[in-house]
């Protein structure tokens, strides 16, 4: 294990040193930020999860929807600049999204995964994911699940064309542009949508792992209904997950070219948490992005209940997720987003903690990740003992 831990925090070296010899760990990362200071700096294990080169500190890996936390920022700072109103119709901004009874849909309801488009009625060729056009014109097309505004269901992939279409309507930009831009840069965040050729080489492969049988105690087992959910194709849990079919190689240096702001994004856990530090205060090196009232808008609960796609109770800020059953965080007052089956960035604005923890080994589950949740715990642990 390589890296450092500010006095009090040595649990959460503890933790993640047991999540490589307890929980299938095979590379990974961790850093947390204090008040826009770095307070824990951690990585271990192999860059690739094939391979044998020796993870390095300026490694990236794939964040999966760990990405849609920061597509969701870039809606909040155009709404925080006066450039996009979040009660707006999202027609308003796309004239096309308006068909089949689409009217009522606004931007806050895209970012609060109630915008009634979770799946498509022809999933879409990894080819066609990465063409903005083609993919912004099937969501548009599309005839929503429920009226929009009237419940939420996770967006998984869908997500990713309707902020993207919406930074590009507003902006003229693409939502990589607007990210490297606007957010990466002023802050001095390594993330990416849209991977850019020169930084290919510190990029791991990734792939699925599977935890020790013996490895406990931070998993729970879904229940029935979830897991009939996502072994039916016909679900709308599966046709959500399964828009992008068949599915992409992520891997493949096109897909991680590609701009999939619900997705595919790249950083380092370093960038990950500098990224949430920068929405809660000013972060060393960087700025601050967020103002109280915007960070505020990421928190507030906008949906919450019975999650139509992950059908266990969910909860959503604007953007970003919420702590609770299906995703916890550090406390009560914490907003982020994990990335299936490992990735998790959050900020939590009452103890100034923002976390980044990015891996190369995909386990199965979509927001609960066991080894996150270990390194969760143990800050937690920490903060209560007065670390």
């Amino acid at each position: 294990m390589n890296g450092t831990t500010a006095p009090g925090f040595e649990g959460v070296r503890t933790a993640f040193g047991e999540n490589f010899t307890a929980r299938g760990e095979r590379g990974a990362a961790l850093v947390v930020y204090r008040d826009g200071h770095r307070i824990i700096d951690l990585y271990a294990g192999t860059r690739d999860v094939d391979g044998d080169a020796p993870w390095q500190p300026d490694t990236a890996q794939l964040l999966r929807s760990g990405t849609k936390g920061i597509a969701a920022a870039a809606l909040l700072l155009l709404n925080q600049r006066g450039e996009l109103d979040l009660d707006a119709p999202v027609g308003s901004y796309w004239p096309e999204f308006k068909a089949h009874g689409k009217e009522d849909a606004l931007v806050r309801h895209v970012l609060a995964h109630r915008a009634g488009v979770p799946a498509l009625d022809r999933p879409l060729t990894p080819a066609e994911a990465a063409d903005q056009d083609l993919a912004a014109a099937a969501v548009a097309a599309q005839e929503p699940f429920w009226a929009p505004g009237t419940d939420h269901g996770y967006h998984a992939q869908t997500y990713s064309w309707l902020t993207a279409e919406l930074v590009r309507r507003v902006t003229g930009r693409t939502i990589g542009e607007y990210v490297a831009e606007q957010i990466a840069a002023p802050v001095g965040a390594d993330v990416w949508i849209g991977l850019p050729d020169a930084q290919a080489h510190r990029v791991g492969r990734v792939g699925p792992v599977e935890p020790p049988a013996t490895a406990g105690g931070l998993r729970s087992r879904p229940k029935r209904a979830i897991v009939e959910a996502y072994a039916n194709p016909d679900s709308l849990t599966s046709r959500a997950f399964g828009t992008i079919a068949p599915a992409a190689d992520e891997n493949d240096p096109a897909y991680r070219a590609a701009q999939l702001p619900g997705s595919n994004g790249i950083g380092t856990a370093d960038g990950l948490a500098r990224f949430y530090a920068s929405l809660i205060g000013e972060v060393e090196g960087g700025v601050r992005l967020f103002t109280p009232e915007t960070a505020q808008l990421a928190r507030a609960e906008a949906s919450s209940g019975p999650d139509r796609t992950l059908i266990a109770p969910s909860r959503f800020g604007l953007g970003h997720m919420l702590h609770g059953i299906a995703s916890p965080l550090l406390s009560p007052g914490s907003f982020g987003h994990p990335g299936r089956g490992g990735a998790l960035g959050f900020a939590d604005p009452e103890s100034g903690i923002a976390f980044g923890y990015v891996t190369n080994g995909m386990q199965k589950g979509v927001t609960a990740d066991p080894r996150a949740q270990a390194l969760v715990k143990a800050v937690r642990a920490a903060l209560g003992d007065g670390a």
